[in-house]
């Protein structure tokens, strides 16, 4: 069943993190960004439809601004143990398999979903160069079966506004997929 983001609010600091990336094993934190004009943080799994739906469009985005001040990280919060899919060995086969140019990384106690009210998969977080929350909401408005093309326009207009030093403009639509698969009993409030 789909579930809509719950909105973060603008403005809010970007919370920290301490986060392996399930394909070299480095550590990332909010510091291994701090040179990037713009923080995208996207709440993603292997398994969800509304996921592999965008794949391609995620991996895109990691190319497209691979050259530019804009920092990527994706985040699995997922229970690997219900949702096998979502399981380190298994995200690594989706970040090569995609060849992702940004982090993928398990958030193994699922605090860093929390901290974020991350609520489904994907779910995207724009920061900006200090590192205060300026886009939360979805990657475009396709979404599986309803014929309209995968494009990344919603997010793509918010971080070229970061990268150029203005506003993002516009309504801010929240991201729609597949809850975030809590282990039993770590459910957050929101969820």
């Amino acid at each position: 069943m789909a579930i809509s983001s719950p909105m973060l609010p603008l403005g809010t600091a970007a919370p920290s993190f301490s986060l392996r990336d399930v394909v070299t094993g480095q550590t990332y934190s909010l510091d291994s960004f701090a040179d990037k004009t713009a923080l995208l943080v996207m709440f993603i799994c292997r398994h969800c439809p509304y996921v592999v739906h965008v794949e391609q469009e995620l991996a895109g985005l990691g190319r497209d601004y691979r050259d530019r001040s804009v920092g990527i990280i994706a985040i699995s919060s997922n229970d690997p143990i219900s949702y096998p899919d979502d399981a380190p060995p298994q995200l690594n086969e989706m970040a090569v398999r995609l060849g992702f140019t940004f982090p993928f990384c398990h958030d193994e106690t699922q605090e860093v979903a929390k901290a974020y009210r991350a609520a489904c998969t994907p779910d995207f977080y724009l920061f900006d160069r200090d590192r205060r929350l300026v886009y939360r909401g979805q990657l475009d408005e396709s979404r599986p079966g309803n014929n309209k093309p995968v494009t990344g326009r919603d997010l793509r207009s918010a971080i070229q506004a970061v990268l150029a030093g203005k506003p993002v403009e516009g309504t801010q639509r929240p991201s729609i997929g597949c809850s975030i698969k809590w282990k039993p009993g770590n459910a957050p409030p929101y969820a």
